[in-house]
C-alpha cells in the first residue's frame, strides 16, 4: 500500500513525461523539465521499500537524505508526500496506518455526503460553473449544460435538505455555495496542458476536493491558487480521500497565505519577513527596491502564494515542492498535526537530539538557533536568493516594477530547483550570521 512502483535500475533512463502526460496539441514548453532521475541519488522505489522496518516504521533520516539529494521518483512521489506532509507518523506500523487511513476515508466520506445534500452535482463526476442562485435557495439537478458545464438553466428550487439547515449555520452554507463556481472556474483552467484534466471525471476530483476542504474550513474556504497546490495531490493519489488529506496536510502550511481580509493579504507576513532579509543582507539592493515603490515585495505575492507552481515546469515544481518539505521536515509534524484523541497517539513527541538529527537541513538550523516561526519558511529564502542572485541586473536594470517582475522572470523560468535550495540554505545562513552581528 505504501510506496509501489517500478524499481529505478542504474541503466534505465526514466521519461518522466510518461508518468505526467502532456495533451499532443500542447507545445513543447509543456515538456520541459530541469529535474532527472539520478540513480543514486533520487528516492527510488526500492530505496523507499528497504527504509521500512518488518512492521513498518519509516527510517526517515534516510529518506530526507534521499530526498535532499535527488527528490523522489515519480513511481512512489505520492506515498511519500504523505509522510513529508505529516499524514503519518514514520514510527507509526503498516497496521496503524492503514487504520488510520481508513479513519480519514469515512471522515471524508461523511463530509462530502453533507456537500453532496446541500448540492447534489457533487459525487456526480461533474463540475460546477455556473454560480447557485442563493435567494431562493436553488441548487443543480442532473440536467448538463453544454461543454459538460451546468448552466443556469439547469438550476431548480431545492427539495430533501431543508432539515439540514436547522443545525447548521445558514450563512456558512450560503458563502459555502457562493464559492462553488468559482473553484469550477479554476478547476477547468488549472493544468489544461496535461491529459489528466481532458477526463471531466478527474476535474471532478479536483472540484469536489476544493469544495469539501472549502466546506470543512470554512474560514479560509476557497481562494484562487488553491486550485495549483491541490492538482498535484489529485494527480499523484488515486484515491480521492487521500488526495483531500494529503492537500489538507499541505494547506495547514499555507492556509495563511490565502487569508485575505479587507485590510491584507494572505502572503503579507511572509514578504515582510522577505522585506527584511534583503534590507539584512543587501541594504543597498532593499533601497533601489524600495525606491521603485516595491519595498513591500509585492511583486513576490506569486511566487510565495503558490510556491513556485506558475515559475516552473509542472514537474519541476513536484521536485522543487519535495525538496522544500523534505528541508523543512520536522518529526514532530504528526503529533502536532493531530487533534488530541481524534487518533491512537502512536508519536510521543520526539526527544531534542533524535529531534535534531531527524529534522531537514533547513529546520535543522531552525531548532538550533530558536527561528521557528512559520513566516521564515524556506520559500521566503529561496525568493531571496533569487533577488540575490540578479542583485547586478536588479541595480543596474530596473527602471520601474515592471522590470523588476521582468528580470525575475526570466531568471525562475530557468531555475533548478535543488540549486535554488542550496542557495536558499546559504542566504539563511547568512541571514542568522548577519542579525547575531547586529
Amino acid at each position: 500500500m505504501f510506496g509501489c512502483g517500478m524499481i529505478l535500475r542504474k541503466s534505465e533512463a526514466v521519461d518522466l513525461n510518461a508518468f505526467y502526460p502532456v495533451r499532443p496539441e500542447c507545445n513543447d514548453d509543456a515538456r520541459k523539465t530541469r529535474f532527472k532521475v539520478k540513480p543514486g541519488k533520487t528516492l527510488s522505489a526500492r530505496k523507499w521499500h528497504a527504509a521500512f522496518s518488518e512492521n513498518g516504521h519509516l527510517d526517515i533520516t534516510k529518506v530526507l537524505r534521499r530526498i535532499q539529494r535527488g527528490g523522489v521518483h515519480p513511481s512512489i512521489r505520492g506515498v511519500v508526500w504523505e509522510f513529508l506532509l505529516g499524514c503519518f507518523d514514520p514510527n507509526s506500523t503498516f497496521d496503524e496506518r492503514n487504520q488510520l487511513r481508513q479513519q480519514r476515508r469515512e471522515q471524508y466520506g461523511v463530509w462530502k455526503a453533507e456537500c453532496q445534500k446541500m448540492v447534489p452535482l457533487i459525487g456526480s463526476g461533474r463540475v460546477l460553473t455556473a454560480p447557485i442562485n442563493n435567494d431562493n435557495d436553488q441548487q443543480l439537478n442532473s440536467d448538463k449544460g453544454c461543454n459538460g458545464a451546468v448552466s443556469t438553466s439547469s438550476l431548480h428550487p431545492s427539495t430533501g435538505h431543508e432539515g439540514l439547515l436547522d443545525n447548521t449555520d445558514e450563512k456558512k452554507v450560503k458563502n459555502w455555495k457562493l464559492m462553488l463556481h468559482q473553484i469550477g472556474l479554476d478547476v477547468v483552467r488549472t493544468d489544461r496542458a496535461l491529459a489528466f484534466y481532458e477526463s471531466e471525471i478527474n476535474q471532478a476530483k479536483l472540484w469536489e476536493v476544493l469544495a469539501v476542504y472549502a466546506w470543512v474550513d470554512s474560514d479560509i474556504g476557497y481562494v484562487q491558487g488553491m486550485n495549483d497546490i491541490c492538482s498535484p495531490m489529485v494527480i499523484l493519489l488515486e484515491h480521492e480521500a487521500d488526495a483531500f488529506w494529503c492537500f489538507e496536510r499541505a494547506m495547514r502550511r499555507l492556509r495563511e497565505n490565502f487569508r485575505c481580509t479587507t485590510s491584507s493579504i494572505g502572503v503579507q507576513s511572509q514578504l515582510g519577513t522577505l522585506s527584511t532579509i534583503i534590507k539584512t543582507i543587501d541594504p543597498q539592493l532593499h533601497q533601489h527596491l524600495d525606491d521603485l515603490d516595491g519595498g513591500e515585495y509585492l511583486f513576490a505575492f506569486r511566487m510565495l502564494m503558490v510556491l513556485f507552481r506558475r515559475e516552473f515546469s509542472f514537474i519541476d515544481a513536484l521536485y522543487l515542492w519535495e525538496l522544500i518539505w523534505a528541508m523543512e521536515y520536522n518529526p514532530n509534524i504528526f503529533s502536532m498535526y493531530e487533534e488530541e484523541g481524534a487518533v491512537a497517539e502512536t508519536a510521543p513527541k520526539v526527544n531534542e537530539k533524535l529531534l535534531i538529527k531527524q529534522c531537514g537541513k533547513f529546520e535543522k538550523e531552525k531548532v538550533k538557533t530558536g527561528h521557528v516561526d512559520n513566516e521564515s519558511a524556506l520559500a521566503v529564502f529561496l525568493v531571496a536568493s533569487v533577488l540575490e542572485t540578479k542583485n547586478k541586473a536588479l541595480l543596474k536594470e530596473a527602471k520601474g516594477l515592471d522590470d523588476v517582475v521582468k528580470i525575475l522572470g526570466e531568471t525562475t523560468g530557468k531555475l533548478d530547483a535543488k540549486k535554488a535550495c542550496k542557495a536558499a540554505l546559504k542566504v539563511h545562513k547568512k541571514y542568522l550570521n548577519k542579525t547575531k552581528q547586529s
